[in-house]
């Protein structure tokens, strides 16, 4: 076990990154900082971001919306979710999710965090902008394959009918 020490970040501090399945990570709390238990990220995301149908088969996921709105699709039901809401996922479960205001900002926890980690960071490159919109499918599936603990994924973005806005 590691000897942790508390950790305070303000906002925009952390290790920023282009998560090259859409979207700029502000990495706020990684693995190594909380001896695996979780791995913590703010997101910020543009209308039209979503992802593909997957599920983590090793870790929970908790994600807290702090500005926008989503659609989150999990066991196959749509919910709209705002600023304030939030969605648990437990290991396993199929989800994906749809940005349908102009942007979105959230915080996104994977418990325990190693797993998650490592798919995110195989498909993510660090940056100093305050924006990103690099999308590299090929890359984000490779990480998903390299790192089979993390994700899976199990199929297209499953939003056909939704309208965004």
């Amino acid at each position: 076990m590691n000897v942790q020490i508390p950790i305070i970040r303000a906002a925009g501090e952390g290790d920023k990154q282009a998560f090259l399945g859409g979207g700029l990570h502000t990495w706020k709390l990684l693995a190594e900082d909380t001896d695996g238990a979780f791995f913590l990220f703010e997101d910020e995301m543009v209308k039209g971001k979503t992802t593909p149908l997957h599920r983590h088969p090793e870790a929970d996921e908790m994600t807290y919306i702090l500005e926008g709105e989503v659609v989150v699709k999990v066991d196959g039901k749509e919910t709209r979710i705002g600023a304030g809401g939030m969605s648990f996922v437990p290991k396993g479960v199929p989800h994906a999710f749809l940005v349908v205001s102009d942007s979105a900002r959230l915080l996104s926890l994977h418990a325990p965090g190693a797993t998650s980690q490592a798919f995110y960071r195989g498909a993510s490159e660090p940056t100093t902008n305050d924006t990103s919109e690099a999308v590299d499918m090929a890359r984000l599936q490779a990480s998903a394959k390299a790192n089979p603990r993390g994700i899976e994924i199990l199929g297209p973005p499953p939003f056909a009918a939704v309208t965004v806005g």
